[in-house]
């Protein structure tokens, strides 16, 4: 991998989106504030288990959840930034009817239909909370996953079955093989196309990987400005299995499996722990070279071994991307 130059003081901020959803990104983006301000996450909508489930049955709303997580994560680590980010993920209690609402999803919901725009009230949002960036959702419209699953009946092991909803494709019994999404051809938000466009790094993952990372690839137009666009591209691997989805899964069949559901789309760099691959280098890296792409290991484990570290991760985002570390100096991301 040939790293890219690095920017000159003067130059603009590195442009950078990430695609995912859930805790993924939400560790991811807390990264990427450390090292750009231009920073734009896309974020799945499909969403249908607790609060988010719950506002887009009753209003028609996108799924708020994955959105408000993203909010947060772009929160800065001043007094303003950690205070509404507890606010906007703080959930009630009780067993009323605003129990297990989160006060953002209230929050978002409400600015979308007082504007009549969720976009716009995602930027309401992220002005309130000075966020570092830009929340977009993938879609224009709330989607569902349809996913193949192997097993879901333990007495047909071997009988394949679908599975609907994100809420029951995270906890399946079965293996899951492949998803389609419900409308297939949904709307893109122009918004993000044009982040995609104009981006010069696009990061997937980490994050669940067949309800928050690979549904981005199978919104045909977002597909599209995915390989259209001259940004380079990397893939964040999670650091252990999700239990149910990806049950079992090595690190580099994550790969197979973008590789199988993205065969036209090629890659720059893989990123992985280093300690979560350590004895199965030899495979991810003929996994990788699936995608065209360049292994790249690094220390990005937190101390319990199954999230990232927010500085490590970022650490190695801005050795991969070539740029000069921001740190806490205010040159180049807010953190």
């Amino acid at each position: 991998m040939t790293p890219q130059t690095p920017l000159a003081p003067s130059a603009r901020a590195l442009r950078v989106v990430a695609l995912g959803g859930g805790h993924g990104l939400a560790a991811s983006l807390a990264a990427l504030r450390r090292v750009t301000s231009e920073v734009t996450a896309i974020v799945t909508v499909a969403d249908d288990g607790g609060s988010s489930g719950r506002l887009r049955r009753e209003y028609g709303v996108l799924p708020p959840g994955d959105l408000r997580m993203a909010l947060a994560a772009l929160c800065g680590d001043d007094e303003w930034g950690t205070t509404w980010s507890r606010v906007v993920q703080h959930r009630f209690g009780g067993d009323g009817e605003l129990a297990g609402h989160a006060v953002g999803n209230l929050l978002i919901t409400a600015l979308g239909e007082l504007l009549g725009d969720p976009v716009a009230g995602l930027d309401w949002v992220g002005r309130l909370l000075r966020v570092c960036g830009r929340v977009l959702p993938m879609a224009a419209v709330p989607l569902d996953i349809a996913a193949s699953v192997e097993g879901a009946d333990p007495a047909r092991p071997r009988a394949i079955s679908v599975v609907r909803g994100q809420s029951a494709v995270a906890v399946t019994t079965g293996r899951v093989r492949s998803i389609e999404l419900v409308p297939a051809d949904p709307p893109a938000v122009p918004e993000a196309l044009a982040a995609v466009l104009s981006a010069d790094w696009v990061v997937f993952g980490p994050g669940s990987w067949f309800t928050s990372v690979l549904p981005h690839l199978l919104v045909p137009s977002l597909a599209a400005a995915l390989s259209q666009t001259t940004a380079r591209r990397l893939v964040a691997l999670n650091l252990v299995p999700q239990p149910g989805e990806t049950e079992g899964f090595s690190p580099h069949r994550h790969l197979e499996v973008l590789a199988d559901h993205a065969p036209s789309l090629s890659f720059d760099v893989v990123l992985a722990d280093r300690g979560a691959v350590r004895g199965a280098e030899d495979e991810l890296e003929k996994a990788a070279a699936l995608l065209r792409a360049s292994l790249v290991l690094a220390e990005v484990a937190a101390g319990d071994g199954a999230t990232h570290d927010p500085v490590r991760l970022a650490i190695a985002y801005q050795t991969v991307f070539g740029t000069a570390w921001a740190g806490r100096d205010d040159k180049g991301g807010c953190v």
